[in-house]
């Protein structure tokens, strides 16, 4: 079953409720519909997996303990009939199990009752946000394919890995804010000089097969750095690979790149997935604390589904160039766009479109309400920074 996507946005979210207390239902259903929430209530979890079965919900807010299906059960059942339904838990007798449970089986988030009105509002309005997001995300998937990049066997491999190391370089693309003619900032791009391995991607997923992404990772930080250093005004974006969070140089704090994290945005793509990352949220943390911001990256051509937005709570989204590719000639990627410029100002959330070739591409973004803009059509990558062509 299909989360529907609500292309042109929506005024109100439909939420089922589900509590075997009547009460405390009666109670929530009038606070939510008071925010103009549409809720449909239900007193146990076999009733709750029909009604999800039977209609189009944005949210799912459930107490755990029940009798018969329990929130945590009625969780999973909704898993293996919907991927980006979100589900809320909560319970008036937390444990650190059910806890570890709710978030390892994908709850959005386990609330401990009593909750505040303001605060369910809150997060039942944010959950329903990033179900129309995620269910955005996988329509985009629908829409476009992606190739993937095939490397050889592990001898040659190696050799040249090795070879391509040893020549890296990076070179910078500007972010440009159009409204104010101005560099928002520059996005540091991977290059290097080993034929076998032509491209970013080539050379990325050799690293990923010899288990060296760790040593690619930290030689492209240290590039940047030493460039950061030398352009104290700018901002850098740094594209990271979900296994570098594993990386505790990437933690440190006197490594070469957090002596400059007030500067530098991380993106991490949504091309590779973060299930092998279990402390995901605490390790953004930690990041965060070290003055480095957050995006998410490739919107629309990566991994579908609710978790990448959930775990890392991003400051900026950055949408792929596939859906920006002759889109003044694509209706359905203009609406795909123009709910995502939505959800974003809605979530406060920083956009950048990437992949502007041609002007037609950044007029029909603009009049989508875009902004932030990056692409060949405003300067190739190059070192030094390249200028803009306005």
């Amino acid at each position: 079953m299909r989360v529907p996507v609500t292309l042109e946005g929506s005024n109100s979210s439909r939420v089922l409720l589900v509590d075997d207390e009547p009460a405390l239902c009666r109670s929530y259903e009038r606070v939510l519909a008071r925010d103009g929430f549409v809720v449909h209530v239900v007193t146990d979890g076999t009733a709750a997996v029909n009604a999800v079965q039977g209609g189009e919900f944005d949210v799912v807010l459930s107490d755990i303990d029940m009798p018969g299906l329990n929130g945590i059960e009625l969780l999973r059942t909704v898993r293996q009939h919907n991927l980006d339904l979100p589900v809320v838990l909560m319970t008036g007798n937390p444990t650190i199990g059910t806890a570890v449970q709710a978030l390892e089986y994908g709850a959005l988030r386990y609330l401990i009752k009593p909750i505040e009105a303001k605060d369910l509002v809150e997060h039942l309005r944010r959950a329903s946000m990033l179900g129309r997001m995620a269910a955005l995300k996988r329509e985009s998937l629908r829409l476009l394919a992606q190739d993937q990049f095939q490397v050889g066997d592990r001898a040659g491999l190696e050799a040249a890995f090795a070879r391509a190391l040893s020549s890296v370089t990076m070179v910078y693309q500007p972010i440009v804010s159009w409204s104010r003619r101005q560099i928002f900032a520059m996005e540091a791009l991977l290059r290097s000089n080993e034929s076998t391995l032509p491209t970013p991607g080539a050379l990325l997923e050799a690293a990923e097969r010899l288990s060296c992404l760790p040593l690619l990772g930290r030689r492209i930080r240290a590039h940047v750095a030493a460039t950061a250093c030398e352009h104290p005004d700018a901002t850098f974006f740094v594209n990271v690979h979900p296994s570098d969070l594993l990386d505790d140089e990437l933690h440190a704090s006197r490594s070469p790149l957090s002596c400059v994290a007030g500067r530098v945005v991380l993106e991490i793509t949504e091309r590779d997935s973060l299930d092998k990352i279990t402390d995901v949220r605490a390790r953004i943390a930690s990041l965060r604390s070290l003055g480095y911001r957050i995006a998410i990256d490739d919107l629309g051509a990566g991994y579908a589904g609710l978790s990448a937005f959930a775990q890392l709570e991003p400051d900026v989204v950055k949408v792929d160039m596939s859906l920006v590719r002759d889109i003044h000639q694509h209706p359905t990627k203009r609406k795909l766009v123009r709910s995502i410029v939505s959800i974003c100002a809605d979530l406060s959330l920083t956009l950048i479109v990437e992949g502007v070739e041609v002007a037609a591409e950044r007029d029909a973004l603009l009049d989508l309400g875009c902004d932030l803009l990056q692409g060949y059509l405003f300067a190739r990558p190059a070192y030094p920074a390249p200028a803009v062509r306005w």
